[in-house]
């Protein structure tokens, strides 16, 4: 790729609300039931439940209720800490740290599925290694192979139409019954957050060649809960899983009968359905429908005077995700390395107004992203800012000196005298009207002339991977709380897949190679600051904001608190039957 200077060193240059609230829950629940059920709900439709293909926050929230890896991270511990769950305990190494073993706990058992005829299927180190080798299974696809492709020892043996189930290699091996052994190349500071992830929990041989590759409508795990009701993209309930050895203070989990969640894709819904006493919590409540439970005379986000008489609980909370809109570099009119086409995004990134973003979109509740990396994440650095601050006279003054000319329209035309649209994907959601309108005010302040193609998340994403997608907002959520897992997003052998930029520098792959080798310290923090210093350079990103999310829970939760990396807390909360019941009571619809 042809680069003509240095872009580090160029761095210089209501709403309603329904006051008086009855409950569907009341009709559900009767105080002398036994069954103690949590009404919950997800934002989008899950795509499916095989935790090696799914990587949507709607199917890993299921996931990992259903699906048992060997560790997940401490409830309580905060900083977030590591855990065992079907592991006995933490795995040891060896002196190199490129040897771990881990100890299967014995007694546990998968859900009842007719592929075990019958009988009690126990789990064993032998499952998470077929799990594992699920990954590298070229029939699949699996998004997770990253984890571990090229970092097993002997893995090359899964290579170039190799792969076998029944081929065994040095770096994945069942020692005994219980005894899990992984070796890896190098040490990688992160593997042991990818043993607590959903894609690394046991699946067992016999569902998986029953089902074959619709094992993701038949999901059969260890975890906490089963599937008890499906209906796509509307309703699923869980049933405790009463095989689950697994317990949190003295209590055995999972504390609730059954999960009930529905799948709630408008706002508005989301936000009656939980007034209404249909849902137990809510989290993320939208920004268009803040006006709804938080009062806007206070000054601050606190709840309205009569939902806190009602006993509801406000938390704000810090979520480890990165809002940006990416561009992408292979588009023929904002992509490239090019001076005027670093300009161009470069304006693009100046001429968004971040400030006005949090006010209007956010209600407050959210800080400016300096970096990729949110507060709270191994690598983040709270002195770090960003070069690029919003700034529409800097960004007019530089599209004017790399010739993108204002014509009589208005409207800036390309160096070679050619129209100039931009076209950026947008979600058909009231939320994304309104981050439209702000894009285009912006954008047209600047000189540049935009249009909207709104479609469903899922087919963006499905556009973006295969570069079809010239400009989209969107978010990432950590996976693990370590900054390898965000710089990873511009990482240039990642483009088809999380690096929708497509992205591909070698000044920033060859850091980002090193960085990934080092554990969080002052080597790797240099690595982390030259890698933001690139994106900001290049500017394949607008970064936007980090939100702070607004959650309510209702008084007869107990037990909830947010995870800054589990989705879902559902295996730990309890409902107190009564406290519902008469919270609810003689509430007119």
């Amino acid at each position: 790729m042809k680069r003509l200077w240095n872009p580090i060193a160029a761095l210089a240059i209501a709403a309603c609300f329904v006051p008086a609230v009855a409950s569907a829950a009341d009709a559900r629940v009767d105080a002398a039931s036994p069954s103690k059920v949590l009404h919950a709900f997800l934002s989008t439709g899950e795509t499916g439940l095989d935790p090696a293909v799914a990587s949507d926050l709607a199917s890993l929230s299921l996931l990992e209720n259903l699906f048992d890896p060997l560790l997940r991270y401490d409830y309580d511990a905060r900083p977030v800490k590591l855990a065992p769950s079907s592991a006995r305990t933490l795995p040891t190494s060896d002196a190199t740290g490129t040897v771990w073993t881990f100890q299967v706990k014995p007694g546990m058992f998968f859900s009842d599925d007719p592929a075990f005829n019958g009988k009690k299927r126990e789990v064993t180190a032998a499952d998470y290694v077929y799990s594992i080798k699920r990954l590298y299974d070229p029939s699949l696809k699996s998004p997770w192979l990253f984890m571990f492709e090229d970092k097993l020892a002997g893995d090359e043996a899964y290579k170039n139409g190799k792969f076998s189930y029944d081929r065994n290699i040095e770096g994945l091996q069942a020692v005994d019954k219980y005894t899990l052994r992984i070796k890896l190349k190098a040490p990688d500071p992160s593997f042991l957050f990818y043993m607590a992830l959903p894609a690394t929990g046991a699946v067992a041989r016999e569902v998986a060649e029953a089902y074959g590759l619709q094992m993701g409508n038949h999901p059969v795990g260890s975890g906490p809960f089963a599937i008890e009701e499906w209906k796509r993209s509307d309703k699923i309930t869980l049933a405790a899983n009463p095989n689950y050895q697994q317990s949190y203070q003295g209590h055995k989990l999972p504390q609730v009968d059954k999960v009930e969640v529905k799948i709630m894709e408008e706002y508005q819904s989301r936000v009656l359905g939980f007034l209404n006493g249909e849902f137990d919590y809510i989290e993320q409540v939208p920004e268009s429908m803040r006006d709804m439970v938080l009062d806007p005379t206070s000054g601050k986000p606190v709840l309205k005077p009569e939902l806190a008489r009602r006993g509801m609980v406000f938390t704000p909370f810090p979520v480890l995700q990165t809002y940006y809109m990416w561009m992408n570099m292979e588009d023929p009119v904002i992509g490239g390395y090019s001076k005027e086409k670093v300009a161009l995004r470069r304006a693009i990134a100046l001429g968004y107004n971040s400030p006005e973003d949090i006010a209007l979109l956010k209600k407050g509740l959210a800080i400016p992203a300096q970096s990729p990396l949110p507060p709270n994440v191994l690598g983040y650095d709270p002195a770090y800012r960003s070069p690029v601050q919003y700034d529409p006279a800097l960004a007019r003054a530089l599209l004017d000196r790399f010739g993108y000319r204002v014509g009589k329209d208005g409207f800036r035309t390309r160096p070679d005298g050619s129209p100039l649209m931009l076209t950026m994907h947008t979600e058909p959601t009231t939320v994304g009207r309104l981050r439209d309108e702000l894009w285009r005010k912006n954008l047209n302040a600047i000189g540049l002339n935009v249009t909207f193609k709104s479609d469903k998340k899922t087919e963006i994403i499905k556009a973006s991977r295969l570069g079809k997608v010239q400009m989209f907002e969107t978010n990432w959520i950590a996976d693990f709380p370590d900054g390898d897992n965000f710089f990873q997003l511009l990482y240039g052998p990642n483009s088809g897949r999380a690096n929708y930029a497509r992205f591909n520098l070698p000044e920033y792959n060859q850091r980002y190679e090193h960085a990934r080798k080092l554990s969080d310290g002052p080597e790797r923090q240099k690595i982390y600051k030259e890698l933001s210093q690139l994106i900001q350079a290049y500017n394949p990103w607008v970064l936007i904001i980090h939100p702070i999310s607004a959650d309510i829970q209702q008084p007869w939760l107990k037990n909830y608190k947010r995870h800054p990396v589990e989705l879902t807390n559902w295996r730990y909360v309890d409902i107190d039957q009564q406290a519902r019941v008469a919270a609810t009571k003689g509430a007119v619809r």
